[in-house]
């Protein structure tokens, strides 16, 4: 009897699936995080020729590099053809919560910066409601005044290095998840907070899900 798919098996299938959308010659935005972890060995079997790519991490930048995928500063590029990442959580009208691994303000500037904003998953992230977390990204200078305005909902994690941009990571667990585009501009209003890891759906093209054995493709903008 084969072994049930496993949520890496999903995430897997979920990356090979998007990794099929990018062509040679395209421009390419790399996301962070397990599932991303997947989709750069897929790029790299197809062997595909003349990408500019941007990543959103070091830790993206250099399994990227190490595979033979060209990865340059972001300064040189204007738009996007495409960016892939994963998600933490997906709302059924596809809000994303971004940021479990701290790299949200790169991650959301580089969607921004793409024709088409690919979402890439396993079964387990679709949720009614959110109940991770939100992540933010706090600016270093004031930043105790910026703790003390956010209030106690908010916290730093602990032993979390600043940010390649030099901030602090932090979460919020307060009120307002259920109401996603209310908490976005209550946590972009305070001027402490250089990102928060709220994604609205105006940025998402796709989500690919992959349950068990199969890939949902749903899309939304």
């Amino acid at each position: 009897m084969n072994a049930s798919p496993t949520a890496d098996d999903e995430k897997r299938l979920a990356a090979e699936a998007a990794a099929e959308l990018v062509e040679s010659g395209m421009t390419v935005g790399l996301g962070t995080g397990s599932t991303v972890a997947h989709l750069l060995p897929a790029l790299a079997r197809r062997g595909l020729t003349d990408l500019r790519c941007v990543a959103t991490s070091v830790a993206t930048e250099d399994q990227a590099r190490s595979l033979g995928i060209p990865v340059e500063d972001f300064d040189r590029l204007q738009r996007l053809d495409i960016a892939i990442d994963g998600t933490d959580e997906v709302t059924p009208d596809g809000w994303l919560i971004k940021g479990g691994g701290g790299a949200h303000l790169r991650e959301k500037i580089v969607a921004a910066a793409a024709d088409r904003f690919v979402v890439i998953a396993d079964s387990s992230k679709p949720v009614a409601t959110f109940t991770w977390p939100i992540p933010l990204e706090l600016f270093a200078f004031g930043l105790e005044s910026t703790l003390v305005r956010l209030g106690d909902a908010v916290t730093l994690r602990p032993d979390m290095p600043p940010s390649p941009d030099g901030g602090l990571i932090a979460d919020y667990r307060g009120p307002g998840r259920e109401d996603p585009a209310s908490l976005m501009v209550r946590l972009e209003g305070d001027p402490g907070v250089a990102a928060q890891g709220l994604f609205p759906p105006s940025l998402v093209s796709e989500i690919f899900v992959a349950r068990g054995n199969d890939v949902e493709r749903l899309t939304i903008g």
